[in-house]
């Protein structure tokens, strides 16, 4: 008799909640139609977290992914109004990204639609259960509420 691979129903599990998140902040991106996909919603969350408007590069560090991927991004974003290039003051061959005033208007909308996902995704929980996952994904994802931000 073999033994239930505990870390691989753990695997899966998270792997199913993670696409459900991803469907239900999808559909409520949607259903907003404010034209933002949910990496566009991650750049701009990224974004508002800079102190002053980053370089390409950081936002890529930050994100984790590619510059090119960043470019993309912010190429969807600039045409739509939210962000726009600007040149460095120190160095006029650095270019810096920064939040237009619809930028700032479409992450005030950005967070109700990411606080209404998260009461139906979050809805079968009871608050002692929500505090517990809080504490867990705090674990996770090395925060603590202290010194972590969620957006």
């Amino acid at each position: 008799m073999t033994t239930p691979d505990a870390d691989g129903l753990l695997a899966e599990q998270l792997l199913l909640l993670t696409r459900r998140v991803h469907r239900i902040q999808k559909r409520h991106l949607e259903q907003r139609s404010l034209g933002i996909t949910p990496a566009q919603s991650r750049l701009l969350r990224t974004l508002a977290r800079f102190g002053e408007p980053p370089r390409m590069a950081d936002l890529a560090a930050s994100l984790e992914v590619v510059p090119r991927a960043v470019t993309t991004l912010v190429d969807g974003l600039e045409a739509s109004g939210k962000v726009r290039r600007v040149p460095d003051p120190a160095n006029r061959r650095v270019t810096r990204i920064e939040l237009t005033d619809d930028g700032h208007g479409a992450l005030r909308e950005l967070h109700g639609v990411r606080r209404t996902a998260a009461e139906e995704i979050l809805a079968p929980l009871t608050d002692p259960q929500r505090a517990a996952l809080g504490e867990l994904l705090d674990t996770l994802v090395g925060t603590t509420p202290a010194r972590g931000h969620r957006c």
